[in-house]
């Protein structure tokens, strides 16, 4: 038993070793990293309708027996072959023309709205090949807000499409609140999977006070600035009655802002209703028009591609040698943490 402790023991201590030498190993790549040179996001486009029937031929494959399959092939090279007889023979009496496109476009967002810097390259992308007299935009969006500022930015990306008079649809699975929904209001459409989160159409702002603590252990902190309002609420100074003001009314300006930029690209919703900073789920924000569609993006593509090619266009920053070792480490970092805290769980519950 004293061996098995030792050994136990020696154990713990390798572990932790190990763990310290991957931090430090991560931490080395990343700042290699990002000393580097800047990466560059890279184009990807994929076909989705050729995606959706891959999935379907592989179930076909998995469920049908061989002549079920065979006779499937061989209607299906018949079909084709229909096809193009037909276009052949449409050629001779008028130019064919393509069949409309609908691309679609990713915004995943944090409270910073990182995803705009690569989002406004997509943007970009569609803007220059989309026609806009027969070709739509389908934006999946899944954010619960954050900046002010930056998803001002991020909602101004949605806006260009629209100035190129391109049909715009913005579908969320999940979460559009705050900025999220600055967002997604600009399209022409909003479809909303039936408990997905909407609204929240408000602003709000919040930060600690220390100044309190600092007096109690004799700490002076001060803050110098030129303009009455430079400064309203500090983390560390003595807050005022008049800076406290200032601040609400800020925020009430904001909010303002807000308001009537959702009012008008929803003028069918009932502003002062709404703008409450109170949230609906897909089917009770469908009541209060908040949302136009319920459906989940799944199904909403799916039935896209019976009626047009669909393309998935997204800009991926490639990453480095160091970014994916630093990946690596972290995942494996955190796996191992995870396993050793639960083992450790375990057995004291066995004890």
């Amino acid at each position: 038993m004293e061996f098995l402790h030792e050994y136990g023991v020696f154990l713990a201590k390798t572990v932790t070793v190990v763990i310290a030498l991957l931090i430090i190993f991560a931490a080395a790549f990343s700042g290699a990293g990002k000393g580097g040179r800047t990466k560059k996001a890279q184009l990807k486009v994929e076909k989705l309708n050729e995606e959706i029937e891959e999935t379907k031929r592989d179930m076909e494959s998995h469920i049908l027996d061989k002549e079920a399959l065979k006779a499937l092939d061989k209607q299906d090279k018949k079909t084709d072959k229909q096809k193009k007889k037909e276009a052949k023979k449409a050629s001779k009496d008028a130019p064919i023309e393509s069949r409309s496109r609908v691309y679609v476009l990713e915004f995943d967002g944090d409270i910073k709205a990182s995803a705009v810097d690569t989002f406004r390259q997509a943007v970009s992308a569609v803007i220059q090949i989309a026609d806009p007299a027969k070709d739509k935009v389908l934006v999946k969006l899944e954010s619960a807000g954050g900046m002010v500022h930056s998803y001002g930015l991020a909602a101004a990306q949605l806006d260009r499409l629209k100035k190129h008079e391109l049909d715009l649809t913005v579908i969320v699975d999940k979460v559009a609140a705050s900025g999220g929904y600055m967002m997604a209001c600009v399209a022409d459409k909003i479809v909303a999977s039936p408990f997905a989160i909407m609204g929240s159409i408000g602003v709000v702002a919040q930060l600690p006070n220390f100044n309190k603590l600092l007096k109690k252990n004799d700490i002076d902190y001060e803050v110098l600035t030129a303009g009455e309002f430079k400064r309203t609420l500090t983390m560390f100074g003595e807050n005022t009655d008049k800076g406290r003001q200032k601040f609400q009314d800020d925020l009430e300006d904001t909010h303002e802002l807000f308001k009537a930029y959702v009012a008008q690209r929803r003028p069918a919703v009932d502003i002062d209703k709404v703008a409450t900073g109170d949230i609906w789920f897909g089917s009770r924000a469908l009541e209060v028009n908040l949302v136009d569609e319920l459906a989940t993006s799944d199904e909403y593509i799916m039935q896209a591609c019976n009626d047009a090619d669909v393309y998935s266009v997204a800009y991926k920053e490639k990453q480095n040698l160091a970014d994916k070792l630093g990946f690596a480490v972290s995942r494996g970092i955190t796996q191992a943490i995870t396993k050793i805290f639960s083992e450790v769980s375990v057995s004291k519950g066995m004890r």
